[in-house]
């Protein structure tokens, strides 16, 4: 249905983009810069819930504020080349505007830095939205009309179902397939790279 434009919105961390190796960096330069230790590897098995969530484990919360500041301006010199797009990604995007539909990222990564790793990679979304986590993630879903959301995390899937939007799920990040069936994903993939043929089954559904 031609009048009926499909928007399709995506995660980036871990849905688009393998962000572990350039966030692994920055904690590491943190910890350098700081003298206070982290644990980078063990932090980049839990990526998705704001920096705050993760800086609380290494930082008195007085200080989290402030840390959270000093790695985001670090951010852009040690972590954007590192990362690189996941498998599926770019064909994924592609597939929605073959479509005729738009797509949107809609990430908790500070908005500054997450549109910096999508120019750096060339993904090109028709709209970024960040500093939006879980059920937050609804507030832009719907002023875009956002009829699906893909993500990677227990978080994804809550802030699409508060949206009212399809959630569909990849298994590219820290939560399994049943943790993400259990959260009410409506559709489960392993990558974004079956998001395409997916795709094309859905549209003719919806019509």
């Amino acid at each position: 249905m031609a009048h009926m434009a499909l928007t399709v919105g995506f995660d980036l961390d871990m849905t688009l983009i393998d962000s572990r190796p350039g966030i692994r960096a920055c904690y590491l330069a943190l910890s350098e810069r700081t003298g206070t230790y982290i644990d980078a590897d063990l932090a980049v098995t839990r990526l998705g819930p704001p920096l705050a969530e993760e800086l609380i484990n290494w930082f008195p919360a007085e200080e989290v504020e402030a840390m959270a500041d000093l790695y985001r301006a670090m951010y852009p010199t040690i972590a954007i080349e590192a990362t690189p797009a996941l498998a599926g990604a770019r064909e994924a995007v592609a597939a929605v505007r073959e479509a005729g539909g738009r797509a949107i990222v809609v990430t908790a990564k500070y908005e500054p830095n997450a549109k910096l790793h999508l120019a750096h990679l060339g993904l090109e979304p028709d709209a970024v939205i960040g500093d939006l986590w879980a059920e937050q993630k609804a507030e832009a879903l719907r002023e875009h009309d956002a009829a699906v959301y893909v993500g990677d995390h227990v978080g994804d899937v809550r802030g699409a179902r508060t949206a009212g939007a399809l959630s569909v799920a990849v298994a590219t990040g820290p939560c399994s397939p049943e943790e993400l069936r259990a959260a009410g994903a409506d559709v489960v993939l392993t990558g974004l790279s079956e998001f395409p043929g997916w795709l094309s089954d859905y549209r003719p559904a919806r019509a």
